[in-house]
């Protein structure tokens, strides 16, 4: 099962010459006078319920596995002996040591890490 396609959400006039350093990003509109927050057509599309994917594949990457944060070894072997298929992803605060160690641990029980050594 495939994630649906959604369109870009970009904030009203992204085109215009004054506008060029607005970013590719989201914020619902506020401005009394927004042709965006009435919805008019030919504004853009705009983030709604209609766009949300189905729970099966919500939150799933690309190769259709999950992600799982890790902050030790224990959680790892925990992951490992549950025997899901997910991706492991290293907290941002581990040390390049315990990186490398839990890398290989990984390794060895064929668990693919998203942001690894």
């Amino acid at each position: 099962m495939n994630k649906k396609k959604h369109p870009r959400f970009l904030v009203p006039n992204y085109g215009a010459r004054k506008r060029k350093r607005v970013q590719y990003r989201w914020r619902a509109q506020r401005g009394i006078d927004s042709k965006k927050r009435v919805k008019k057509k030919e504004s853009g599309a705009s983030p709604s319920i209609g766009y949300k994917n189905s729970d099966a594949v919500r939150y799933a990457r690309s190769d259709g596995t999950f992600e799982a944060l890790v902050h030790n070894e224990t959680e790892l072997r925990d992951l490992i002996s549950a025997g899901e298929r997910k991706t492991v992803v290293f907290a941002h605060d581990l040390s390049s040591r315990k990186r490398v160690m839990l890398q290989k641990i990984a390794e060895q029980s064929n668990v693919k890490v998203a942001n690894g050594v």
